[in-house]
């Protein structure tokens, strides 16, 4: 079992930057692909970024160019950079950590919210 626990949430206006958090409680964090995934009000969740255990990146195309996601396996923490924000990136914000179907977990999730 492997617990996520997120931070750095909040409420920024258009043109900022936050950076979010997922600090994870596994020995073997490093194996594991890690993402941040995202569900707005009335819609699915989607994917917006993952890290692989050798550090291969993937985004959505929403976020390319504005988001960057980097892990830290000595720490056992996976962050997210989002810059230039816009009101469409408001969501809950869930870290995700994947081995295999048996070994898939999620953290509580955090807010974010873009408004003036």
């Amino acid at each position: 079992q492997v617990q996520l626990v997120e931070s750095g949430g909040g409420l920024v206006q258009p043109g900022g930057s936050l950076r979010l958090s997922c600090a994870a409680s596994s020995r073997i964090f490093s194996i594991y692909t890690m993402g941040w995934y995202r569900q707005a009000p009335g819609k699915q969740r989607e994917l917006v970024a993952a890290v692989t255990g050798t550090r291969s990146t993937n985004y959505a195309d929403s976020v390319k160019g504005r988001f960057t996601i980097s892990r830290d396996n000595a720490k056992n923490t996976v962050y997210l950079q989002m810059n230039n924000l816009k009101p469409e990136d408001t969501a809950v914000y869930y870290c995700n950590a994947h081995l295999d179907k048996t070994a898939d977990y999620w953290g509580q999730g955090t807010q974010v919210t873009v408004s003036s």
